[in-house]
C-alpha cells in the first residue's frame, strides 16, 4: 500500500510511504543494486547501517546462477543473501534484450542463450512471475520488451504492444505471499507511445508504475523527457519508480518530476574504480594530489568511510590494490545517495524542497565520464 503524505508547492516531488510484507519504505528512496544476490562489497549490517530499506536483485541472473533449485531449497532470496528487509526484483527482460548472446521473441516470450555458457533459455510472462514467486520478493516486476533507444518507430511501437501484451498476462500469473507487482511503461521518447503504454498499463491496475525504456544510452535531456512525458498518466495514488537512475544531480530533478523510488549501479561501480561522488561533483581519489590529503572524502560527511579514513590513505589501499579501498567508496557512495533521499524528504516535509533543488543544482558539478547505468552488476 502506497500513501502520499505531501506534494511541493513549486514541483511534482512527493513524500510517501509504501508499505510492503517486510517493512515500510519512505519516498523518496533509493535502491542498491544487488543483481546477484549481493551489493558489490557491501553486507547487510552496513547497508542497514547507511539507511537502505530495499534493495533490488535480479531475475535473470539469479535465475542463470545459483538457479531456482537452489534458492527454493535455501528457502527464497531473503534467507539466501541475509536481508530480511523489502526487496524489489527486475523481471529479467532488460538482461534478455540486453545480454543473451542469441534471441528470438515471440509472442509469448523470449528464446535466448545465456551470455555465459550459451545454455538455452525460454522467458515469457509466466516464467518471470513463477521465478519471483521463487524469489520471494516484496516487489516484483512485470516483463517487458526495452528496446535501444535509436530503434526505429516501426520497432518501438512493436515493443510497446508486446510489453502491454505481456504486463495483461502477468497480472493473472499467481503471486508470492504479500508479493506487490509493478506495471512498466515503455515508449521511447515518443510521446503518444508513452501515452498510450501508460494508458494501458495503469488501467490493468497494478501496485505501482515503473518508467522503463530510460538510462539505455540516450542523451540526458532525453531521458528527461521520457520521464516527463510518462508521469502525468500516472495515477497520484501509486509510486512511481524510474528505472536504471541516476547521477545524484539527475536524482533531485527527477524527484522534482514527481518520481518515488530509484535505483543504479553508479553508486558501486564508479567506487570499484577509485571514484567518489560528493555533494559538489566527483572525487577521484586515486589522483596523486591525494596522496599526502588528510582530509575525509567529504568535509561534513557522516558515513564510516568519512569518520575514519583520510583521503591518503584510501588512495594508498587502491594503489596496493587492497579491497578495503573499494569497500569504503562504496559505503561513502551509498551512504551520500541515502543521505541525498533523507534530505530531499526532508524538504518536501519542510517545503522547502524547491530551494534545495535550486542549492544543489549551484554547487553540483556534474561529470562527462559518469552517466546513470542500468547494466547489471
Amino acid at each position: 500500500m502506497f500513501e502520499l503524505l505531501k506534494t511541493d508547492a513549486e514541483t511534482r516531488a512527493r513524500l510517501g510511504r509504501l508499505t510492503t510484507a517486510r517493512g515500510v519504505i519512505n519516498t523518496p528512496m533509493f535502491m542498491p543494486v544487488g543483481t546477484q544476490g549481493s551489493v558489490k562489497t557491501l553486507d547487510p549490517r552496513e547497508l542497514r547501517e547507511i539507511g537502505a530499506e530495499i534493495v533490488l536483485s535480479n531475475t535473470y541472473h539469479l535465475c542463470v546462477r545459483p538457479g531456482l533449485a537452489i534458492l527454493r531449497k535455501m528457502g527464497g532470496l531473503h534467507r539466501f543473501m541475509g536481508w530480511q528487509y523489502p526487496i524489489l526484483t527486475d523481471s529479467g527482460g532488460y538482461q534478455v534484450f540486453s545480454l543473451a548472446k542469441i534471441r528470438k521473441i515471440k509472442p509469448d516470450g523470449v528464446e535466448f542463450r545465456s551470455h555465459l555458457d550459451g545454455a538455452a533459455f525460454f522467458l515469457g510472462p509466466e516464467q518471470a512471475m513463477e521465478i519471483q514467486r521463487v524469489l520471494g520478493s516484496d516487489i516484483a516486476m512485470v516483463l517487458d520488451e526495452c528496446p535501444p533507444h535509436n530503434c526505429s518507430p516501426r520497432t518501438a511501437h512493436a515493443a510497446v504492444e508486446r510489453t502491454i501484451q505481456w504486463a495483461s498476462c502477468c497480472r493473472e500469473q499467481p503471486r508470492g505471499d504479500g508479493q506487490m507487482v509493478f506495471g512498466i511503461v515503455q515508449g521511447g521518447v515518443d510521446a503518444a507511445l508513452r501515452e498510450r503504454c501508460a494508458r494501458a498499463i495503469v488501467d490493468l491496475g497494478f501496485d505501482g508504475y515503473a518508467i522503463g525504456g530510460v538510462s539505455v544510452g540516450e542523451p540526458e535531456p532525453e531521458m528527461m523527457r521520457a520521464i516527463e512525458m510518462t508521469e502525468p498518466f500516472l495515477p497520484a495514488e501509486r509510486v512511481r519508480y524510474a528505472m536504471g537512475l541516476g547521477t545524484p544531480a539527475q536524482l533531485v530533478e527527477l524527484v522534482a518530476r514527481g518520481v518515488d523510488l530509484f535505483d543504479c549501479v553508479l553508486p558501486t561501480r564508479i567506487a570499484r574504480n577509485g571514484t567518489a561522488f560528493t555533494r559538489r561533483g566527483t572525487l577521484t581519489i586515486k589522483a596523486s594530489y591525494h596522496k599526502s590529503d588528510e582530509r575525509p572524502i567529504e568535509e561534513g560527511c557522516t558515513c564510516y568511510a568519512c569518520r575514519t579514513f583520510s583521503r591518503a590513505y584510501l588512495r594508498h589501499l587502491f594503489n596496493v590494490e587492497e579491497i578495503l579501498g573499494l569497500r569504503m567508496l562504496s559505503v561513502h557512495n551509498c551512504h551520500l545517495y541515502l543521505e541525498l533521499m533523507a534530505e530531499m524528504r526532508r524538504r518536501i516535509a519542510e517545503g522547502t524542497f524547491a530551494e534545495f533543488r535550486r542549492e544543489f543544482a549551484e554547487q553540483y558539478v556534474p561529470s562527462r565520464n559518469v552517466r546513470a547505468a542500468r547494466l547489471s552488476e
